[in-house]
């Protein structure tokens, strides 16, 4: 149903949790897969899969792995900019080498792997684009750096959908909560009872799974889509549609 049967699909950060589930979701729906990361290592449990290991912050070497993509499978009828990363969790983890490891890693890294893509995929008659932003670029939550890095990430792909909409390009961002990643375990490890304070935000009572960011992946990347773009989707359990602490414990 979802039109992307033999589809080229190219996922970056797919070895990580959510990557793992787009690829899944994405293999389900039929595609065919080119999953990136820069841990050759992240990608090894990963079936049916072309593998492309490369490192996003590198703009030359990411510019030569798209090459060699679109040379060996052919330009993408969707890509999924996935890789992320963060670990300044509040104001005061923000120096000037953390600033510079999430913008680079998060926005320019982005930006060196959607850019020659892009190219592609405008000379092969056109495609959809899907970023995984965050709901902190809506909202504080926490983790300044990567907030800012990927709002800047919303704003960039709101200019894909405008300026080259004519080009037959689509483009919107999936914007998560809170997921139960690996990503997650180092704060897990401080404080055991985490997650429980943190569903406490989120009026479905439960978080994210990766399987719902890599349906919303599916989603606005099909034909069903096919009208949407430059649209910041929330994931997120209804984080962003208001404080249900404040309607609890104040009202």
């Amino acid at each position: 149903m979802f039109g992307l049967n033999d589809k080229h699909v190219v996922i970056s950060g797919a070895g990580g949790g959510i990557g793992r589930s787009i690829v899944a979701a994405f293999q389900a729906a039929g595609a065919r897969v080119t999953a990136c990361d820069r841990d050759a290592a992240l990608l090894d449990a990963l079936d049916g899969v072309t593998k492309s290991v490369f490192e996003l912050t590198d703009a030359d070497a990411t510019e030569q792995a798209v090459a060699a993509i679109v040379a060996e499978q052919g330009a993408p009828d969707v890509l999924v900019s996935n890789a992320g990363f963060s670990r300044a969790e509040t104001m005061a983890g923000v120096n000037q080498q953390s600033w510079n490891q999430e913008v680079d890693i998060n926005l320019t890294g982005s930006f060196n792997l959607i850019d020659p893509m892009l190219k592609a995929m405008i000379a092969n008659g056109g495609g959809a684009v899907v970023m995984t932003s965050t709901v902190n670029a809506l909202g504080h939550y926490g983790n300044p750096a990567y907030a800012a890095a990927k709002a800047g990430l919303v704003a960039y792909m709101r200019a894909i959908a405008v300026e080259l909409g004519q080009d037959n390009i689509r483009a919107n961002c999936i914007c998560p909560g809170s997921v139960r990643t690996p990503a997650w375990d180092h704060r897990v490890a401080k404080d055991p009872d985490l997650l429980a304070k943190v569903v406490a935000h989120y009026p479905l009572g439960k978080l994210a799974t990766p399987a719902d960011v890599a349906n919303a992946a599916v989603f606005l990347a099909s034909p069903l889509a096919g009208a949407i773009t430059g649209v910041a989707l929330p994931v997120d359990a209804g984080l962003t549609a208001g404080n249900l602490r404040f309607i609890r414990e104040v009202l």
